[in-house]
Formats: structure tokens, sequence, C-alpha cells
């Protein structure tokens, strides 16, 4: 007869890894569902206490300009301004390199608080360890 083996005791089982989401928004005012979805997604995240990073490539990049994201209307939904100041309050957005380059945004275009960064950034924050990436 062969033992089952016993599981550790619960305090020796190693602390949760810290979750964090990587939300990637890829559509603008041509698909404003997906593009609220993704801000919702993250907002509610920020507002859970997640750490969280939104990176806009795409049609996206124009929202992290000033007075952008008050263009994407949409019924029944949290006006995206809204939206991105709670992403902002607690969590990093970034415009993705070449999208910024492409569209003639600059570092000095931003909101406060926006970066601008390029794939091996997007890519190290979505391989931490307990990352979670959700691409809209």
């Amino acid at each position: 007869m062969t033992s089952q083996p016993v599981p550790p005791p619960s305090s020796a089982v190693p602390a949760a890894v810290s979750r964090s989401l990587v939300v990637k928004s890829t559509a603008g005012l041509e698909r404003p569902e997906a593009t609220n979805q993704a801000f919702t997604v993250a907002a509610a995240a920020v507002a859970a206490g997640v750490e969280v990073s939104v990176w806009l490539t795409g049609e996206s990049a124009w929202f992290g300009l000033p007075g952008r994201a008050s263009e994407l209307e949409l019924e029944h939904a949290t006006a995206l301004p809204d939206l991105l100041d709670v992403i902002l309050s607690a969590g990093t957005v970034t415009v993705c390199t070449q999208c910024a380059v492409r569209r003639g945004i600059t570092e000095a275009d931003l909101l406060p608080g926006v970066r601008i960064a390029g794939a091996s950034v997007f890519v190290e924050e979505a391989l931490r360890p307990g990352a979670q990436a959700l691409v809209y």
C-alpha cells in the first residue's frame, strides 16, 4: 500500500503572488464598445486595488491627449474621461511608441501621467509573475 503525499500546512504555503492587470486597447472612436470595455475593466480593477497598466495602441493612442477621450460617446456607459481619471489616479497609461510616431504624438502632447513606451516594456509588464493581459 502506498501512502498519499501529505500537503504542507497552510503556514508553509508561499504567500499569494500579487496580481496585476495589463490592458491593451487597440480601438478608437470606430469601435466605441470595445474601447469603453477596455477602460471600464481597467478602472474596475483600479477600484479593486489591483495594479493596472493600460496600453493605448492604434486609434486608442489618441485618448492619451487632452480632450480626446470626451469625443467617445456610448449610451449607457460611464464617460471615457471619467474612466481615464480613475485609471490615472492609481494606474499607468502608456501610448505605444510606434503608434505615437505614426500619429505625430509626442510626450509634450500627452495628458499628465501618460507616457510613451515600446513593445519591450509591454512584454516586461505582461510577463511579470501574477500578471494578466487583456487585449480589446
